[in-house]
């Protein structure tokens, strides 16, 4: 599946921790309404059956919206809710598995932290890099590492052909940045899921991230 680059300018990653009360479905909802263009489900914790009942009800929404909908890490919910793509990490299903079961006409992202896990992503199939954290990611990814820095992001980019989605510490301060090191889009969770607004601070982010140069 085609990544389309103006939907990927921002993705919206759920987390209920930070979301002050509202569920996946509720951040995915005001986030659609403000114009997101990728909701991505994630949730660690989870049971099996929340996690496939709130992708059923994500993926109508974005379908609804002519969104793009990725679930974090589990396969067999992508799957199973017909969501168009998969996002894993380092430490989930190999990337090439991934592909084979989720066929040449889903989206697969795969997390790097390093130019080598980039390479590497690219080469066993990924449609996009998930890559970060670039800055401190404060209260939504504990496991997310030290942060890596822009300079990543343009040495990345000048050795990748797919998409770098950059994650991490991203907010409406640092998304220029970001898009100029490199970045085709950015990620965020506690800038968005965190706001009191979500839907406002979506809209937020779109006006800036789509008033910044591209730089391929």
């Amino acid at each position: 599946m085609k990544i389309n680059p103006a939907a990927w300018r921002l993705c919206v990653i759920t987390d209920e921790v930070l979301s002050g009360g509202r569920s996946h479905i509720d951040i995915a909802q005001a986030a659609l309404k403000g114009g997101a263009g990728v909701i991505q489900l994630r949730d660690k914790q989870a049971s099996s059956r929340k996690l496939y009942d709130c992708a059923v009800k994500i993926h109508q929404l974005t379908t609804a919206a002519g969104a793009t909908f990725i679930v974090n890490d589990r396969l067999d919910i992508a799957l199973a809710s017909g969501a168009e793509g998969l996002h894993i990490g380092q430490e989930d299903i190999p990337a090439p598995i991934a592909r084979k079961l989720l066929g040449s006409d889903k989206i697969l992202g795969v997390s790097a932290r390093t130019l080598e896990e980039a390479v590497q992503a690219e080469r066993e199939g990924a449609d996009y890099i998930g890559l970060g954290p670039i800055f401190e990611a404060r209260g939504s990814k504990s496991d997310a590492g030290e942060p890596v820095g822009l300079e990543l992001i343009r040495v990345v980019h000048n050795s990748v052909k797919i998409p770098l989605i950059a994650i991490g510490g991203i907010n409406l301060t640092n998304a220029a940045e970001v898009i100029s090191a490199g970045a085709a889009g950015v990620a965020v969770i506690s800038a968005v899921v965190g706001a009191r607004d979500v839907a406002a601070a979506v809209s937020s982010f779109r006006v800036q991230s789509f008033s910044l140069k591209k730089t391929r």
